[in-house]
């Protein structure tokens, strides 16, 4: 029978009257298709071997709902803010990120091998030879299609397999449920309440606390060394990672600690080179937020949240290794290129007169890092 000669096709009428095995044996003719191997993998049922193989898959999908949902309590309710080697509640939080990774493995993994398992023990191996052809489908041959669907269903048993069926969609319900947990999780926070809070995210660490300058900090891999940054420790055309620091949290391992690790503190400053520095082309409204040749930027890009920490001298560009983002440092860190749309955070910087040391004059006035979703900028 050929599906291009209308003369050999059944009408709507023999078609609707027609049982799932005809109609599986009518698509495979007009498919061209010939099944040389159709395996039952259990034609004995009910037997204790296969009544194992069931309870193996699943235990899988059983151990992906436990992951999952093991996750997603993980994320929620496990202690993942900041805390200091040394002191109480840190073993708790050294081991945030790990649970995180291996719940969410655990689930992911499970449904992985359950799902391969039952494939192994439970769909026929069917060993079939097809002609190709081109074109459309026919109402017929979607119709056969639905049919061949429904047959491989019943032929794999998963009706009558109700443990199965229960633990898959517990297993990828639970797994589902801590991806959208951990997709959804930062969007939870509302960045309009709590404005004036120093944890809010309209702010970053260098927001000043009673008037106290914050000043501009290297990290040298010892949180407890406190190295401060003055001019003269930047060669013209050089860049530094710099961090916050605050003269009363000299004592104080946490805080010292803390300001190192908050996401949103990296700052890079940049001494351009005196040539460079007069085709410098400043942001209306943060005319005044440099020192002579020296800018200071927000190192968390603009698109996605990775950090910009490459600075290419020759050509004053600011890249982003993570999405090929390049900024202009001439031109107030806007982007010239890759998928960033907005400009880095300029941070506003000055000299302290007494010690020499850059400070920060402020917190930065726009957003760091990608824009809120409510935001058109």
């Amino acid at each position: 029978m050929s599906s291009t000669d209308p003369q050999q096709l059944p009408t709507e009428e023999e078609l609707a009257g027609m049982s799932r095995e005809e109609l599986v044996r009518l698509g495979g003719k007009l498919d061209g298709v010939e099944v040389v191997e159709y395996p039952d993998p259990w034609p004995v049922k009910g037997t204790r071997a296969e009544k194992r193989a069931e309870r193996l898959v699943a235990l899988w999908f059983l151990l992906a709902a436990v992951g999952g949902l093991a996750f997603a309590g993980v994320f929620l309710f496990w202690p993942s803010a900041y805390t200091a080697p040394d002191t109480d509640g840190y073993f708790l939080y050294s081991l945030y990120t790990p649970l995180l990774g291996a719940t969410l493995g655990l689930s992911v993994i499970s449904v992985g091998l359950g799902t391969l398992l039952y494939t192994k023990k439970f769909i026929p191996h069917e060993i079939a030879v097809q002609q190709r052809h081109e074109g459309a489908s026919s109402e017929l041959d979607k119709a056969t299609l639905l049919a061949h669907l429904a047959d491989s269903g019943t032929r794999n048993g998963i009706a009558r397999r109700s443990l199965i069926k229960r633990t898959a969609g517990l297993g990828a319900g639970a797994m589902g449920l801590g991806v959208g947990v951990f997709a959804l999780g930062g969007l939870v926070r509302d960045p309009w309440a709590q404005t004036d809070s120093p944890n809010s995210l309209w702010h970053t660490g260098w927001k000043s606390d009673n008037g106290e300058r914050v000043f501009l900090r290297r990290a040298t891999g010892d949180p407890e060394e406190v190295v401060l940054v003055k001019p003269s420790d930047l060669d013209a055309g050089g860049m530094e990672t710099v961090f916050p620091f605050r003269e009363s949290e000299r004592e104080d391992h946490e805080a010292l600690s803390k300001a190192l690790k908050r996401s949103d503190n990296p700052v890079m400053i940049i001494r351009l080179r005196p040539e460079d520095a007069a085709k410098v082309v400043k942001h209306q409204g943060q005319e005044d937020f440099n020192y002579g040749d020296y800018y200071a930027y927000t190192k968390i890009c603009s698109h996605l949240g990775c950090p910009t920490s490459l600075y290419e001298q020759r050509t004053n560009r600011i890249l982003c290794p993570c999405h090929q983002s390049q900024f202009n440092a001439l031109e107030y860190a806007k982007p010239i290129f890759g998928p960033a749309t907005r400009k880095l955070a300029q941070l506003p910087i000055a000299v302290d007169e007494e010690s020499g040391y850059l400070y920060a004059r402020s917190d930065f006035i726009e957003p760091v890092g990608p824009a809120f979703w409510e935001r058109k900028s």
